[in-house]
């Protein structure tokens, strides 16, 4: 790490912790610092201790909603969670840091998120390793040409286990130094398990040898240029127009803009965190979510073969989308003239770390009309108002993909959250050179030829989200709508309609739903005792979009998808606990999925009246195609959440005319 990086990192902190006063606020770096000092002081601490992760414990949601910026009255308390890797194992602090106060310290319940370091010390271990270096020279590859990545292993059931913290470390052949492909040349059938805590190699896998692909395969624009087929001129189009001045106020974390304000910060694991989002109504603020973040990720592979089968990421739980967010490129990922947030997060040492250009926020104008109507009998012009949207912006790159999150803010009302999927596909060594080859039927059975040498194996990724709503406060319920046959009286010349049906679910085992096409629905929490100017009760719904929500693996038997059960269902309902904030549990790495969100709702608490918390899983299949090599164009998915008679009219109907 350079010197400027951390004179940069302290100098953002000096400036930051002045203006910082929000209660939602992430930890400043002077914080970070102070929970190493704390416990140090505590004799908590040992030369080698490790710190997986340093967040902010959030006040009390009740003295949250209390809280108004500016206004005097006692401070909130200003409390940290930290998660310790020492000797003797993991350890989980509670520090008060404004009366520099250990209020709870204990032996840690599962195995906290990895470290930077363990992924540098797993590949160290791997190829010195004597097996390891026996299989690569085999490959005619030496340690030195050789670059590890290790991988989470799961959990699968073995006694061994259980109490220790593993990763299975396959190898690539080195990138030269020019090339910007470090997945291109896999080495395959050869992988090393890798005790994390103990610091040794304590199995090597060899299976065979496979041909190891030639092809560097850089998707660089120089790279590209010295490849014949890939070196047509660049495609260019006119330049942007030129943007209008930005409208949004940005003060700290809180920003608001148009219709909205809401507070934004990142934590390490989720990464990015939006809190009490609010919409103007009139004269008025009315609360919409309390909280929405990330709450887990879980990315299973579908190959059996030896190397792969044990693909089953958890990739927030397990590395941290906060951990691996990316500075974001000015005029690739965001418009130059969007605002740039730098983000503090912390080094394995507990120093903090202050990662920059971190979350982007820009207006867009989309092109099309928020509404229109064309009145043909008047014979004027169409009357409508043009659409504008705030987007909040962040990007994860977790091993070979880069991840981005869009919480999208629109004018009438509706939020979108979109996650967007690009990067790298992970690939396999196969001996079939193209679909003539020999091999290629037994080589493509789990995925898709994607490059001679290169199969890309078929794949699953799912996103939940966890979505406090305090739609108009905290007493919501949640509603489900069917679309159901209605029974048409006799003599009516039609003789197919349909009509709505409504229900609440009273308890947690009833508020999970499967979405299909075959039992068309709604879904929407409203609040339970107020009501709108025309007596409905106001609501926002939870719109659907082209995701996949639920895979063909077997929850009864298969260990990833015990760890990972929440994807069972699209939708679930709990009530509010500010201990159950990831769908995989706590502690995500090497669990067996006794915690977490399938393993709460079997509590079967009551849903019906009183603060709600909803749980919302998007996803994808991924059948990978030719066109996703050498890098994948990015895929977008997404869902939305839209106001259901929460206001007396549109509001996009209060902009002004063109």
């Amino acid at each position: 790490m350079s010197l400027n990086w951390w004179v940069l990192a302290f100098a953002s902190l000096c400036v930051s912790s002045a203006v910082r006063a929000h209660p939602l606020d992430g930890l400043t770096g002077a914080e970070i610092a102070a929970v190493r000092e704390i416990l140090g002081a505590q004799g908590k601490l040992e030369p080698a201790s490790r710190f997986s992760l340093i967040e902010l414990k959030e006040p009390d949601k009740a003295s949250v909603l209390a809280w108004q910026a500016g206004k005097p009255g006692k401070s909130l308390p200003r409390m940290a969670t930290a998660y310790v890797l020492n000797q003797d194992g993991a350890y989980k602090a509670e520090l008060d840091l404004q009366a520099r106060e250990l209020m709870r310290w204990e032996k840690a319940r599962g195995e906290p998120m990895l470290l930077s370091e363990e992924f540098a010390s797993a590949n160290a271990l791997a190829l010195s390793d004597a097996r390891m270096r026996e299989g690569l020279a085999k490959r005619g590859v030496t340690a030195e040409q050789a670059f590890c990545i290790p991988l989470t292993a799961g959990m699968f059931g073995r006694p061994e286990e259980r109490g220790r913290r593993l990763m299975k470390v396959p190898c690539y052949v080195k990138p030269l130094a020019a090339s910007s492909n470090f997945y291109a040349r896999p080495i395959e059938g050869l992988f090393a398990l890798v005790d994390l805590r103990a610091r040794q190699v304590l199995d090597v896998t060899d299976t065979g040898v496979v041909p190891v692909p030639s092809d560097p395969w850089g998707y660089t624009a120089a790279e590209l240029a010295e490849r014949q087929h890939m070196a047509a001129a660049a495609r260019s189009g006119d330049k942007p127009a030129p943007r209008r001045e930005r409208r949004y106020k940005l003060q700290g974390g809180e920003l608001e803009w148009d219709m909205w304000r809401f507070h934004v910060r990142a934590d390490r694991r989720p990464g990015l965190v939006l809190s009490r989002i609010q919409a103007r109504d009139g004269g008025s603020w009315r609360s919409v979510l309390y909280q929405a973040h990330l709450s887990e990720v879980f990315v299973p592979y579908m190959d059996p073969d030896e190397g792969w089968y044990w693909r089953t990421y958890m990739d927030s739980g397990e590395y941290g989308f906060g951990l691996f967010l990316s500075p974001l490129r000015k005029g690739v990922d965001c418009p130059s003239d969007a605002t740039y947030l730098p983000v503090m997060m912390h080094t394995d040492d507990g120093a903090p770390l202050e990662m920059p250009d971190a979350i982007c926020v820009f207006e867009r104008e989309t092109g099309n009309p928020v509404y229109r109507h064309y009145e043909i009998f008047a014979q004027a012009p169409a009357e409508g108002r043009p659409a504008t949207e705030l987007v909040v912006r962040s990007a994860s790159e977790v091993g070979n993909y880069d991840y981005f999150i869009d919480y999208v803010f629109q004018q009438d009302g509706m939020i979108r959250i979109m996650l967007g999927a690009t990067g790298l596909d992970a690939v396999k060594g196969v001996a079939a050179t193209s679909m003539r080859s020999a091999s290629a039927a037994a080589d493509t059975r789990h995925g898709t030829l994607i490059a001679p040498n290169l199969v890309a194996p078929n794949h699953d990724h799912f996103f939940s989200f966890r979505l406090d709503f305090d739609v108009d406060g905290t007493d919501n319920a949640f509603m489900r709508t069917s679309l159901e046959p209605a029974k048409v009286p006799a003599g009516l010349p039609r003789r197919s309609l349909w009509e709505t049906h409504h229900s609440m679910p009273q308890r947690e085992l009833e508020g999970r739903y499967r979405l299909s096409a075959a039992t068309p629905a709604e879904y929407h929490v409203m609040h339970r005792k107020k009501r709108t100017a025309l007596g409905h009760a106001p609501s926002y719904m939870i719109v659907p979009q082209d995701s996949a929500a639920y895979s063909p693996l077997d929850a009864l038997s298969d260990p990833p998808m015990k760890r990972n059960a929440y994807i069972e269902y699209t939708i679930w309902n709990t009530p509010y606990a500010p201990a159950e904030r990831y769908a995989g549990g706590e502690y995500a790495l090497q669990s067996d999925g006794s915690d977490g969100l399938a393993a709460w709702v079997k509590q079967n608490r009551r849903i019906d009246s009183g603060d709600l918390v909803t749980w919302y899983t998007m996803g994808f299949h991924h059948v990978p195609h030719v066109e996703d090599w050498p890098i994948m164009s990015t895929h977008w998915k997404s869902f939305t959440l839209m106001p259901y008679n929460f206001f007396d009219f549109n509001p996009a109907m209060k902009l002004r005319a063109p």
